[in-house]
C-alpha cells in the first residue's frame, strides 16, 4: 500500500517573526491528529527554513534519534555533550538523545538555512547520548540508525534515471527536490509517500532529484 501525502497538506509551524518557518508531516507540537501521529519508527518529518542568524535556542531531548539533511546553508550545531559543529549540504547528521541531552540549531551564516530533519522512537529508552556527522555521505550508502532499527538511502538521481525502493515492511520516501515518479503517483518536492508491504517498486526520475528513504521494520512494540 502506498499513501501519498503533499507538501501543501504539512502543518505550519514555527515563528515566521524570528525568522523560522516550520513544515510538519506528523502531529507536532499544537498540531495533532491521532490518525497522523508516526509512520514505523519516525515520529517527525519536519522541513525547516531559518533567515541568516535564526534559530532553536537550548531545549532537551530524550529517547529520540534525530537525523538531520541540510539542503542549503549552513547548521551550527552545539549540545550539551560537547559538541560544536558545522553541517553543511551533503553532510548527515545524527544525534541519538538517548538518556538525555541539551542542544542549539542555529543559522550562523549569512544566507538562508534549509534542512529537513527526522525523528525517530527508538527500540528501547535510556543510555548515552551519541553525536555524529558523516561529511558527503555518497549517493546511494545506506546509513545505519540501530537504535531505531532503520536505515536510510540518500538517492540523487539523473532525469529519467530509476532507483528501487527497498523491499521492506515499511518504507518513507521523501523528495528533497526535483520530481519522482512512484507507482503512478507523481511526488515533487515537499512530498512523501508512505509505503506497507511494498515490494518491486521504483522511482524514476522526472527531472534531477534528490531523495531521502527510510527502510524500517513494524512499529516499536514498549512494555
Amino acid at each position: 500500500m502506498i499513501q501519498v501525502r503533499r507538501g501543501e497538506e504539512r502543518y505550519r509551524g514555527g515563528d515566521p517573526d524570528a525568522g523560522i518557518e516550520s513544515l510538519h508531516a506528523f502531529s507536532f507540537g499544537p498540531h495533532f491528529d491521532p490518525d497522523n501521529l508516526r509512520f514505523g519508527a519516525i515520529v517527525a518529518c519536519n522541513e525547516e527554513r531559518l533567515a541568516a542568524g535564526a534559530g532553536f535556542d537550548e531545549h532537551p531531548h530524550r529517547d529520540t534519534e534525530i537525523v538531520t539533511w541540510v539542503v542549503e546553508g549552513e547548521l551550527t550545531h552545539r549540545d550539551s555533550a560537547g559538541h560544536e559543529t558545522t553541517v553543511r549540504p551533503g553532510d548527515l547528521q545524527r544525534l541519538s538523545s538517548a538518556g538525555g541531552v541539551r542542544h542549539v540549531e542555529r543559522n550562523g551564516g549569512g544566507a538562508p538555512l534549509r534542512f529537513v530533519q527526522m525523528w525517530l522512537a527508538p527500540r528501547e529508552f535510556g543510555g548515552e547520548p551519541a553525536y555524529e556527522v558523516v561529511r558527503g555521505i555518497a549517493d546511494g550508502t545506506p546509513y545505519a540508525v540501530p537504535r531505531a532499527g532503520a536505515l536510510l538511502h540518500v538517492r540523487r538521481l539523473t532525469n529519467g534515471e530509476r532507483t528501487a525502493v527497498p523491499d521492506a515492511e515499511r518504507v518513507y520516501v521523501h523528495v528533497v527536490r526535483g520530481a519522482v515518479t512512484l507507482g503512478g503517483d507523481r511526488l515533487e518536492a515537499g512530498d512523501a509517500a508512505r509505503i506497507t508491504d511494498g515490494t518491486g517498486l521504483e522511482l524514476t526520475a522526472l527531472a534531477a532529484a534528490e531523495c531521502l528513504m527510510w527502510e524500517m521494520g513494524p512499529e516499536p512494540v514498549y512494555g
